[in-house]
């Protein structure tokens, strides 16, 4: 297992779309420890393998609290195959693009068929914080970033800042 490095925008690779697995073997289980370890070391509570530079279908979430036994769930392959009409808003950070909160609404339930750690078809119905989390996820898989729900000025605005913040960090004198 091993740390990776979370791409930020405005990497293009963060607007590709993610193919499918077709099995799963030693290479996605090391990829999912993976991806759970790095989401972990950033504190995050989501992650796509599109954001460490994976175009595969993967996602791990983990919304359990600090005061909670962590409850680790691996999706491979997810679909949301129902999602409810009453909706829910949350304020939304991304790993991929940092120091930025928005409010987004989105269905307050979805249900989800996916594919487990060991391969097996599973189907799991989420509410409240994990439905938004798999949500912001699989849409991760589709090139979507929580900045496409605003006005292209706006998203173009946190980008700049992003990508400026970029470039004083990784200033070096020697």
């Amino acid at each position: 297992m091993s740390i990776k490095n979370i791409i930020t925008v405005p990497d293009e690779i963060l607007k590709k779309t993610s193919d499918p697995i077709e099995k799963v073997g030693l290479n996605e289980k090391k990829l999912i420890k993976d991806l759970f370890e790095t989401m972990y070391s950033f504190k995050g509570i989501g992650l796509a393998a599109v954001q460490i530079g994976i175009l595969k279908r993967v996602i791990v979430v983990d919304v359990s609290s600090n005061k909670e036994k962590k409850n680790p769930i691996s999706l491979i392959n997810p679909v949301i195959t129902k999602l409810s009409t009453q909706t829910t808003v949350y304020e939304e950070g991304c790993l991929s693009i940092p120091d930025t909160f928005l409010e987004i609404e989105r269905p307050k339930i979805c249900e989800v068929e996916y594919i487990d750690i060991l391969g097996k078809v599973k189907i799991l119905k989420c509410d409240g914080l994990l439905s938004t989390c798999i949500q912001h996820e699989i849409n991760h898989l589709d090139g979507k970033l929580i900045i496409d729900h605003l006005s292209k000025l706006k998203r173009d605005l946190i980008v700049k800042k992003i990508s400026k913040s970029k470039t004083k960090l990784d200033r070096v004198v020697v």
